[in-house]
């Protein structure tokens, strides 16, 4: 039998692991898409970026989290049915925290489907993408925003202090690193943790979805201040 040349082994070598890189990349990417679809965001907009309006939406913020609202589902589809069916709840609890610091501004909330960019909370960053998120927005909606995680109920209100005027100081959240553990497996938080790894791949993963789909979403257009 005819001993195969240099240069076919070479070009079959590399043949091969092209092949198991492209596997990888999908494998890759269809846990992304898996990542984005497990996970409820919150996502607040204050009025605008005025010190005043911007305590005002991390009183918000805070009164959602102290208040437990999601903290009983048990799959995403439950926490999506809560958000859903307390949508008026949540808009006059928001309502209350701007009455008792003085602020008129109305509050509107929805469920949505949003493009965030990569963010990062903690030691968790979330990939960019499209994800379903609460939307909490707060008069005109044009300041800077806040994000966490909903569901699974990563944040956790730290040393938040009860407050009845805008002066008064605005509690700190923490990310619940027991949620984090029950909710992703290893490699769901490999690419939380370590997303420097992914960028590139992911990148490639959305663009070539991209190309396929021409539907559009509401973006995530202000920036994040915590």
């Amino acid at each position: 039998m005819k001993k195969l040349s240099w240069p076919v082994m070479a070009a079959g070598l590399i043949l091969t692991i092209l092949i198991s890189n492209i596997g990888s990349f999908i494998h890759d990417g269809r846990k992304l898409d898996e990542l984005r679809g497990s996970v409820l965001r919150l996502h607040i907009l204050a009025n605008s970026d005025s010190e005043r309006d911007q305590q005002l939406k991390l009183r918000v913020r805070d009164e959602l989290l102290k208040s437990g609202i999601f903290g009983g589902a048990s799959d995403l589809a439950e926490a999506e049915a809560v958000a859903s069916e307390k949508i008026k709840d949540i808009e006059r609890m928001a309502e209350r925290v701007l009455r008792r610091s003085g602020c008129t501004d109305e509050v509107t909330a929805e469920l949505a489907d949003t493009d965030f960019d990569e963010r990062t909370y903690g030691d968790i960053t979330m990939p960019a993408g499209r994800y379903k998120a609460l939307r909490i927005k707060i008069g005109k909606a044009e300041g800077h925003n806040w994000w966490c995680v909903m569901y699974p109920p990563l944040c956790l209100p730290a040393a938040c202090e009860a407050a009845d005027d805008a002066d008064k100081a605005v509690g700190t959240v923490e990310v619940d690193k027991t949620e984090e553990d029950k909710h992703f497996d290893g490699k769901e938080l490999d690419i939380l943790k370590h997303p420097k790894k992914y960028r590139v791949r992911f990148a490639i993963w959305d663009k070539m979805r991209g190309l396929l789909k021409g539907d559009t979403v509401q973006n995530d257009k202000n920036e994040e201040v915590p």
